[in-house]
């Protein structure tokens, strides 16, 4: 064993070349797993592709925790691992009780990993790879059955990529010791509901019970025929309005992309009702504030029909982060996408972090200076305030 601990030290840095643990013990599912570094935002983690019989899956693993886990593989899942690091190959062989036998070469022709390799690797790397056909991207027209990227859906490949990125930052915010409840409102055509479903069930092995909601009783009848299609047998589509949505008591993370107008307002609304811990949101379509904003030194800029609606649309989500900051929630706005994609690109991240600030806080008072110069009356903002009038204690 010390020997491994000692290969596993060597070899599990920014210099593997690759590690293959193939010829499974039992009947495992996963029958290989192919693992290799890779840094994502300045960190190294390593990525492993595991292999079944029909399909490959995707799952990063962190520095700190990688050794214990490959540890764990080989001595009790694999009989045969196969690891090349610098100018060394080993190939380990487990037997029934873990015991190991390590076979240990020179390679005369080494490859070298250099830290810019990994960093080149890192700029083309999706957590949903291309080359790995995924069902539902098959079926909703993103990739091909052989796991190419329809040139036409390309631009929706990195749009769900760069969400589950936003996911992927939150996960130690989640708790994995009981099953998370989560909705998609807005879900519409749902590639992203079925793109979190899986990659948090599937690929990094959370229990999610989740739901899509959608007005269009054709979509939604059509995204259930496929959850079906697949199995996913804790993820729902249902027909309904954000508004009048009373189908979940308690949900940890609440998801709207491009939810228009004031339907951005509902589900940020809905979800501090929740006190979910999670708040993702991209809106869009801000006529609210549009039809509202007035100021008069502003006024030779907002004379500009195009130039006002932008205004508008980031006056609206810069006051809808400081309501969620009101309500006890750790708030950023970030670029979702690149501009040229779409300009509909602020992605709203809420964590639940500290309790409600209430009426008397500064941070409410600045909200309500900010939306008195520009005549803003935002139905988040009644939504919540009305509810203290009412004398409800939920937010």
């Amino acid at each position: 064993m010390k020997q491994l601990d000692e290969i596993l030290n060597t070899a599990l840095t920014w210099e593997l070349s690759d590690m293959t643990l193939s010829n499974r013990k039992n009947n495992g599912e996963i029958q290989k797993i192919k693992v290799r570094p890779v840094v994502i935002k300045d960190q190294l983690v390593f990525q492993a592709a595991q292999y079944t019989k029909t399909q490959v899956f995707h799952k990063n693993i962190e520095e700190g925790r990688v050794k214990a886990w490959a540890q764990e593989l080989i001595q009790n899942e694999f009989k045969q691992t196969q690891i090349r690091t610098g100018d060394r190959e080993y190939t380990i062989l487990s037997g029934k009780k873990g015991n190991i036998t390590v076979k240990e070469r020179k390679v005369t022709e080494c490859r070298k990993t250099d830290r810019t390799d990994l960093a080149h690797n890192r700029k083309k790397m999706y957590i949903l790879p291309e080359g790995t056909p995924v069902p539902f991207l098959v079926d909703l027209g993103v990739m091909t059955a052989e796991g190419k990227i329809v040139r036409s859906k390309y631009d929706k490949y990195r749009q769900i990529n760069r969400f589950l990125e936003f996911i992927q930052d939150i996960l130690p915010e989640l708790p994995k010791d009981r099953t998370l409840t989560m909705i998609d409102f807005g879900c519409g055509k749902s590639y992203l509901t079925f793109a979190i479903y899986y990659y948090l069930n599937i690929l990094m092995g959370y229990s999610v019970k989740m739901i899509g909601l959608d007005l269009k009783s054709d979509v939604i009848r059509h995204c259930n025929d496929l959850k079906d299609k697949y199995g996913y047998d804790k993820l729902e589509f249902i027909h309904g309005d954000i508004a009048d949505f009373e189908g979940a008591e308690s949900v940890d993370m609440v998801v709207t992309l491009h939810a228009c107008d004031t339907a951005t307002d509902h589900a940020l609304y809905k979800a501090i009702r929740w006190n979910a811990k999670v708040i993702l949101s991209v809106p869009c379509c801000q006529h609210e504030l549009n039809g509202q904003i007035k100021n008069d030194v502003l006024a030779p800029v907002l004379h500009y029909g195009l130039l006002k609606e932008r205004m508008a649309a980031l006056m609206t989500d810069g006051l809808r982060g400081q309501l969620l900051e009101v309500m006890g929630y750790r708030t950023q706005l970030l670029e979702f996408i690149d501009m040229e994609h779409t300009p509909k690109n602020i992605l709203i991240r809420a964590v639940k972090s500290g309790p409600v600030r209430g009426r008397d806080s500064k941070e409410l008072a600045a909200y309500e200076a900010c939306a008195e110069a520009i005549h803003g009356n935002l139905t988040l903002y009644r939504l919540l305030f009305s509810d203290l009038e009412e004398g409800r204690n939920r937010i």
